[in-house]
């Protein structure tokens, strides 16, 4: 990593910086480091005595963390050699990848991210640890164990939300618990049974099938990749809305997410003029959608390097705060990406491809990814990056 601070030999020049930043107020020091990279501002806390008690303070931390933006993550599972799976986040302020350390995952386990915590689950555990800390947690038993369910946080980290998953009785699928919805408690160590997913999501209850959405904290969407069905979980109520379709025309797949405090949906649609990834924003109370952004074509075909008809069905996507990243999910091309920004109004944004991942990326039989805001003070109590 390229570090943003050097630090130099002792001279006349020098010792004047020194005294100019001593001279600065607190607010104004907080200020300069506060419009650095979140890295340049770990290896900043490292500087002096003042810079590591601004920057650890809780106000300031708290204050970086709410306001950056939120990191692409990407993780790779390899289901023969374990060694070969690899963990990568995109700094998208730094416009750099970084490789995660190998602790981020666990061997074999079904692995899922979500809102700053990395989730591992098998048919009989369920473990958490939050980003960039190198310790698992174990929690007790789920009433209705399962792999590769949705899962959702909120309150500030105080609440998991799991939802449907693929459960196993003696080697085999249980065709009958795969809805179960269940609500952890962290400080007690405990877990809630609630309303089952609706019967309408019963034949692809995984996260293969289904994507969510946390909306203001107060909603858990879940969406149904290719079936287009559409419902969500009232947090407060604990209970799930009536099931309805949300499928834009030549709508082929698609992922809902949320964007600027909005309930956004991205997908591969075969349009007039040929196949476009498009961008569309959903009114929560109408489901009506409007297009908001469409993937420039030169973008979209350096994402694949076959002339194959169903190639693009290797797309995913992923978002928050003001940007949507599409990735390939096959090793054709080293998992490429690229990221779409919006400006304060939807209306504008801007595209990009991301730079390759760090080399060797191994080849996956199976890539998790999403995208959460990165807690400074993990970073400084944890690993550093």
């Amino acid at each position: 990593m390229e570090e943003h601070i050097c630090i130099q030999k002792p001279n006349s020049q020098n010792d004047q910086i020194i005294k100019n930043w001593e001279n600065l107020c607190s607010d104004i020091t907080e200020k300069i480091i506060f419009y650095l990279p979140i890295r340049s501002i770990v290896i900043a806390s490292s500087v002096c005595k003042i810079w590591n008690s601004i920057i650890t303070s809780n106000s300031f931390t708290t204050k970086i963390s709410a306001t950056k933006k939120p990191w692409f993550f990407l993780c790779g599972q390899n289901s023969i050699f374990y060694k070969n799976n690899q963990a990568f986040a995109y700094d998208p302020d730094e416009n750099e990848w970084i490789t995660l350390p190998t602790s981020t995952l666990l061997s074999q386990d079904f692995f899922i991210g979500s809102n700053g915590f990395f989730f591992a689950t098998t048919s009989e555990n369920f473990s958490f640890k939050p980003i960039f800390k190198n310790t698992w947690v174990q929690t007790s038993p789920l009433r209705f164990s399962r792999c590769n369910p949705l899962v959702g946080v909120y309150n500030n980290g105080s609440r998991f939300i799991v939802v449907g998953g693929v459960r196993f009785v003696g080697g085999l699928v249980d065709v009958e618990d795969r809805l179960a919805v269940e609500i952890y408690n962290p400080n007690l160590d405990s877990w809630e049974l609630c309303q089952p997913l609706p019967a309408d999501f019963r034949s692809g209850n995984s996260s293969q099938w289904l994507c969510s959405a946390l909306f203001k904290g107060k909603k858990f969407y879940v969406f149904g990749i290719y079936s287009c069905f559409i419902t969500c979980f009232n947090l407060d109520e604990h209970l799930w809305s009536e099931v309805q379709t949300l499928r834009p025309p030549g709508i082929l797949f698609s992922f809902l997410m949320t964007c600027q405090d909005c309930l956004v949906l991205g997908g591969l649609c075969n349009s007039p003029n040929g196949i476009n990834f498009i961008i569309w924003k959903v009114d929560e109370e109408t489901m009506e959608f409007s297009e908001i952004a469409i993937m420039p074509h030169e973008l979209m075909y350096c994402l694949f390097d076959s002339d194959e008809d169903d190639k693009f069905a290797s797309l995913k996507c992923v978002g928050l705060g003001n940007l949507i990243y599409v990735y390939n999910e096959e090793h054709h091309k080293n998992y490429p990406a690229c990221v779409c920004e919006f400006s304060n109004e939807f209306g504008k944004c801007s595209w990009r491809k991301l730079p390759n991942l760090p080399a060797p990326a191994s080849k996956f039989h199976r890539v998790i990814s999403f995208c959460s805001n990165v807690s400074l003070d993990n970073i400084l109590v944890g690993a550093r990056i």
